[in-house]
Parts: structure tokens; C-alpha cells; sequence
């Protein structure tokens, strides 16, 4: 079955939708008003030409009568008479009616007389060329009617959709992050004077920029506190461990110490990166040397494939960061053997377990919600890193099975 063709973008718009509606409604009503005038006018001027033609009738038939001369365009069944009008004659009733009379429009009428038919006719043709006039006049100014209306209600719809993409222009800002974007509508400064829907739209879409920007930044101050009140007893609590004396017990507190001085690092670096805080220290690198620096200080077994080496002009210790964990969560949530590729400024980092879940290929990773071990925060710090230094991080699946990120650099 062949496609449907498509209709191009802009015949979505609402102002292609205005436009069309606009040149509909003045159509309608040109037509309507147009049809009115023209059938009220033509009522009149045939009643006119037909009262003309029946009192010159009235003469014709005095004059016949009285054995007189007919008038000119006057007779018994004259040539030209239409069929119709001398039937009706005939049989015995009088009768008007439009015609032709030597080329020309013409008002006939006509009467029984001696069993035929006596008939005059008037000119028709100044009132034939006046109705042609009007039907002509009332298009042209329908025209212009249209072309008019058209244009102021372009006019008006363009600035309501005007206002209406800069309202999506700022909602999808806030999408990408930009918490600080605002439609600022003037019409909104003011709550006790009149709004538009528009503006009524525009002042929502601020207030919940604000409210969720506050809310955003009321957890990211307490994520911060937190992480900052916890560092000092976990300092202490990882100096008393080093005290214990050797053991399976002091091996489990000196882990989880780590665990949770870890996961208060973490949580300060997230803290950090939601505030934008740090700066961005760029250098020129070399990337595989990078990597493999960043595969050894790993300490697991992953193999490194390079397609095609690259410099890239980034900052190390966050790229560092990026690629060290998503290594370490492709060795904790995946399975043997771990691939790491650098093709020109991508880098890919590839395992053959189950995959990353469906919430993480879908929205990207989320905190503190892991499909295994850990927290949730590795790829989230993965992520925050990553557009700090303008590179793209995608999660998905390979094409044999197993998780693939793909990290692209800026070149």
C-alpha cells in the first residue's frame, strides 16, 4: 500500500490554521452577503423592467383594439418571441418574461389576442449590464475584504504565536536545565490588570520555574550539608579503624568507613556539579595515552582498542573521572571481558552482561536507583562530568548483548 504523501511542516502551524480559517469564515460570508445583494437587486430591477414592459403592453393592446398602429418591437407573434411566452399567451394569460430580441437582452410581454399572441419588448440591456456591474463590484470588494482581513488577522495571530514559541523556547530551556530562564511576559508584572491566555501561560511556566528551582536548590544545599557534616566523623572513624588490632571484624568496619567516605565524596561532587561551581581547566591530550592511564589505575583487567588515536582539548582529571566510572560500573554491573575503544574523539566502553536497564537507556542515570550493587551515583557523576566539559554521553545496548556507553568529545 503506498505512503501517504506528507503534508509540509508549516501546515501544522497556527498560523497557517488562522489563515486558512480567516480566508474561510470572509469566503463564506462574502459569498453569502454577495448571493443576498445580488438576488435582491436583480429582484428589483426585473420588477421594474417587467412593470415597463406591462404598461407599454397596456398601450400596445389599447392600440390593437382600436385598430391603430402598433408601437415599434410591437405585433402579433413578432420573430424572436420566446416559445414559452407566446404558449402562454395563447392560452389565454399574460406574461413576462427575459429574452433575446436582435442580439440584445430584452423584457417581453405579452397577451391573448384573437388566439394569438401580442407581444412588446423593452431593452434589457442597461439593466442586464448594471446586475453585471454589481456582481463584479461585489468581487472585486470581497477581494479586498479577504486580502484586508487576512492581513491584520496575520497580524494579530503573529504575535500571539510569537509569544506563544517564545514561552516554548523558554520551557524547553528549563528542560535542558537552565533553571534561571523566564518568559518575563510584561503583561505579567502587573496581577490586577487584564491577561491574555498567553500571558496567563507565561506567568505559570515562571512561577514553576521558580518554585522548582527553589525546590532544586533547598536539596542540593541539603545534599551539600549533609555530605560536610559527615566528613568529620568519618575521618575520625577511619583514624579510630586504623587503631583496631588485625582481624576479619576491623577489615569490615575499615570497609564500610571507605564505603561511606566514598559515598560522601560522591555526594559532594554531585553538590558541585548541580551548582556549577568548579571551573573547567582545559589542556590539550592525547587521548589513548589518557585512557590507558585510566585503565591502569583501575587495576581490573580491560582491554584497550584503539581504531584511530586522537587530541582532544579537555579537562583531564574530569575526563579521567567520566571514563574511570564507567570502567568501574561496567566491571561492577557487567561481566568479562570490559572493552574500552577509542575511534578518533569517541570512546566507547563496552561489557557483555545483561545490559543497563531500561530507565537509564531511557532518561539517563538517576540517584541513589541502581539495577545491583552500589548507589546509583557513579554514572550519575559520569554524566555531570561529562556535559561539564561539553562532551555527550549515551547509554544503550550493544547489538550482541551487553551494555555500551558511548562518550563523544568535542573535536
Amino acid at each position: 500500500m503506498p505512503a501517504r504523501p506528507r503534508l509540509p511542516a508549516w501546515t501544522a502551524t497556527l498560523t497557517w490554521k488562522s489563515a486558512c480559517f480567516i480566508v474561510g469564515m470572509c469566503c463564506s460570508l462574502a459569498a453569502v452577503v454577495g448571493a443576498l445583494v445580488h438576488v435582491e437587486v436583480t429582484r428589483q430591477t426585473v420588477a421594474t423592467a417587467r412593470e415597463k414592459a406591462l404598461g407599454k403592453l397596456h398601450d400596445v393592446s389599447r392600440a390593437y383594439e382600436a385598430g391603430e398602429e402598433l408601437p415599434p418591437e410591437s405585433g402579433l407573434d413578432p420573430a424572436g418571441l420566446p416559445p414559452g411566452l407566446r404558449a402562454l399567451a395563447v392560452s389565454g394569460q399574460r406574461g413576462t418574461v427575459v429574452g433575446d430580441h436582435h442580439g440584445r437582452p430584452a423584457m417581453w410581454a405579452a397577451a391573448p389576442a384573437d388566439g394569438r399572441a401580442l407581444a412588446t419588448a423593452i431593452d434589457y440591456g442597461q439593466s442586464a449590464s448594471t446586475i453585471s456591474g454589481l456582481d463584479k463590484a461585489i468581487i472585486g470588494s470581497s477581494v479586498l475584504a479577504i486580502g484586508g482581513t487576512l492581513l491584520v488577522g496575520a497580524f494579530a495571530v503573529t504575535r500571539v504565536t510569537r509569544r506563544l514559541h517564545q514561552t516554548a523556547t523558554v520551557a524547553r530551556r528549563i528542560t535542558q536545565g537552565d533553571l534561571d530562564a523566564r518568559v518575563d511576559d510584561p503583561r505579567t508584572k502587573d496581577p490586577a490588570g487584564r491577561q491574555d491566555e498567553v500571558a496567563i501561560v507565561a506567568g505559570a511556566l515562571d512561577t514553576m520555574a521558580g518554585s522548582l528551582q527553589a525546590k532544586l536548590e533547598s536539596e542540593r544545599r541539603f545534599t551539600a550539608d549533609v555530605a560536610h557534616e559527615l566528613r568529620t566523623p568519618l575521618t575520625g572513624l577511619q583514624a579510630a579503624s586504623e587503631l583496631l588490632p588485625e582481624g576479619r571484624p576491623t577489615e569490615l568496619v575499615r570497609e564500610r568507613v571507605r564505603t561511606m567516605r566514598q559515598l560522601t565524596e560522591d555526594l559532594l561532587e554531585i553538590s558541585r556539579l548541580d551548582s556549577g561551581s568548579e571551573a573547567v581547566e582545559t589542556d590539550l591530550h592525547q587521548l589513548e595515552r589518557l585512557v590507558r592511564r585510566v585503565v591502569r589505575a583501575s587495576g581490573t583487567g580491560t582491554e584497550v582498542v584503539v581504531v584511530r588515536n586522537a587530541h582532544v582539548e579537555t579537562d583531564r582529571r574530569r575526563l579521567e573521572r567520566v571514563l574511570g566510572n564507567l570502567v568501574a560500573n561496567a566491571h561492577t554491573h557487567g561481566r568479562a571481558p570490559v572493552v574500552v575503544t577509542v575511534d578518533g574523539p569517541v570512546v566507547t566502553v563496552r561489557d557483555h552482561g545483561d545490559g543497563f536497564p531500561d530507565y537509564l537507556v531511557a532518561h539517563g542515570p538517576q540517584r541513589f536507583r541502581s539495577g545491583g550493587r552500589g548507589h546509583g551515583l557513579g554514572l550519575t557523576i559520569a554524566a555531570g562530568q561529562a556535559e561539564a566539559i561539553g562532551a555527550r554521553l549515551v547509554f544503550t545496548a550493544a547489538r550482541d548483548g551487553g551494555a555500551l556507553a558511548v562518550l563523544t568529545l568535542p573535536s
